[in-house]
C-alpha cells in the first residue's frame, strides 16, 4: 500500500529535480501517444527537441526560438510575481490581445506620420491596456471577494470577440480589398519592430523580456516588496501581521502581470505577427502558465523555461509540417508538461511510503 506523508520541510532536491523528472516523463508519454498516432516516437522527440537547435535549417531555427521565447518569457515573469502571491492571474492571454489592440490602435491612428515618438507611445499603450484589462478581475476581486481564476479566464472570450471586431471593423485596413485585418505594422517604419540583428530573430520584444527577468530576480531576492510577495504566498496570516496590505498586493500584482503581458501584444503585433487578425490570440497567455511553473517561479529559471518551451512551439510547426503530426497532438504533448509537473511537485512537499500489513517500510522517495 502507499500513503503520503508531509515532509517536515521541503526536499531541496526534489524542488529543483522537478522540471528536469517532468521534462523527461513528458517525453515518454509524449513517445507513446506519437506511437500510438503511428509516428515513429525517436524521430518525433528528436523533430521537437534537436533539429531547431543542432539540425539542418539550425541557424534560422534558432531565431524563431528567440522569437517564441520572448513572449512567453515576459508574460510568464508577470504571472510568476502574483502565483508568488497566491494570487491566480489565469487571463494573460486577453490581457496580451487587449495590449496588442491598444498598442496598434494608437500606430494605426498615426499612419502614415512618420516620428520617433510613435512607437514607445505604442509601448505605453501596449502595457496599459494589459493593466486595464487585469484591473477589471482585480477591482472585482478587492471589492467584492469575486474568484480571480473564474473572472480572469472569462474576459481572454471578450478579449477574443474584441480582437475580431477589430479586425473585422475599427481596425480594418480600407486598403485590404475587404479582407479582416489591420495594416501591416511590421512594414511601416515608425511602428515596426524589426530584428535588430539579421537573423537573430532577436527584436525588442526578446530584449524587454530578458530585462524584466532581471528587474524581477531583484525584486523578490532583494527588495521589501518582494519579501512581501513571497511572505504573502507563503503565510498569508503571518503577512496581515507584518503589515501586508492583501487588497493592494492583489492591484499590484495583478497590474504587473497585465501590464507585462500587454507589452507581450504590443511587441508581437508590431513585429512577428505585423497585425490584427482574428485569430490574433496565439495561446501565448496560457502557455506562460506552464512557463512559470517549470521555472519554478524564479524570473531567471523562466528565461529557461521559456526557451525549452519554445522548443515544443518551433519543434512542433517542424514535426506538423515533415511528419504531418496534428496540431493538437502538440497542444495535447505541451499540456502534459504542465501535468507532470503539477504531479512530480508534490513530492516537494510530500514523501511516498510504502506500507504492508499495518507496517512501514522505511524506503520512501
Amino acid at each position: 500500500m502507499l500513503r503520503l506523508e508531509k515532509r517536515p520541510n521541503p526536499s531541496r532536491f526534489w524542488l529543483y529535480a522537478t522540471p528536469v523528472v517532468a521534462v523527461l516523463l513528458t517525453m515518454i508519454a509524449g513517445g507513446l501517444l506519437f506511437a500510438a498516432m503511428g509516428k515513429n516516437p525517436f524521430e518525433v522527440i528528436r523533430t521537437i527537441f534537436w533539429d531547431p537547435i543542432f539540425g539542418q535549417f539550425a541557424f534560422y531555427l534558432r531565431g524563431q526560438l528567440l522569437v517564441k521565447a520572448g513572449p512567453l518569457i515576459l508574460i510568464a515573469i508577470g504571472l510568476a510575481l502574483g502565483f508568488r502571491a497566491g494570487i491566480w492571474n489565469i487571463g494573460a492571454e486577453g490581457q496580451y490581445i487587449i495590449g496588442a489592440i491598444c498598442a496598434a490602435a494608437v500606430g494605426l491612428a498615426a499612419y502614415p506620420t512618420e516620428s520617433r515618438w510613435i512607437f514607445p507611445a505604442m509601448v505605453i499603450a501596449g502595457a496599459f491596456g494589459g493593466w486595464a484589462w487585469a484591473m477589471i478581475p482585480a477591482i472585482l476581486k478587492t471589492r467584492f471577494n469575486t474568484n480571480e481564476i473564474l473572472v480572469s479566464l472569462m474576459l481572454v472570450y471578450v478579449a477574443e470577440t474584441i480582437v475580431a471586431k477589430a479586425a473585422t471593423g475599427f481596425l480594418k485596413n480600407p486598403e485590404g480589398m475587404g479582407f479582416p485585418g489591420s495594416r501591416n505594422l511590421s512594414t511601416f517604419p515608425a511602428t515596426a519592430n524589426p530584428e535588430l540583428f539579421a537573423g537573430s530573430g532577436l527584436h525588442w520584444g526578446g530584449v524587454t523580456a530578458l530585462v524584466m527577468a532581471i528587474l524581477a530576480w531583484v525584486l523578490l531576492s532583494r527588495h521589501i516588496l518582494g519579501f512581501q510577495i513571497r511572505l504573502a504566498g507563503q503565510a498569508p496570516r503571518a503577512a496581515r501581521f507584518n503589515g501586508v496590505n492583501p487588497n493592494r498586493l492583489v492591484m499590484l500584482c495583478m497590474g504587473a502581470s497585465g501590464a507585462l503581458a500587454g507589452l507581450a501584444g504590443m511587441f508581437e503585433v508590431t513585429g512577428p505577427a505585423g497585425q490584427i487578425t482574428i485569430d490574433f490570440g496565439t495561446g501565448y497567455g496560457f502557455t506562460a502558465i506552464i512557463v512559470a511553473f517549470l521555472g519554478r517561479l524564479n524570473p531567471l529559471g523562466i528565461v529557461l523555461a521559456g526557451f525549452i518551451m519554445a522548443l515544443t512551439y518551433v519543434g512542433g510547426e517542424m514535426a506538423s509540417t515533415n511528419l504531418g503530426l496534428p496540431d493538437a497532438a502538440i497542444q495535447v504533448f505541451q499540456g502534459m508538461l504542465l501535468f507532470f509537473l503539477l504531479g512530480v511537485d508534490m513530492l516537494t512537499n510530500y514523501r511516498i511510503r510504502l506500507r504492508a500489513a499495518g507496517t512501514t517500510v522505511k524506503g520512501a522517495l
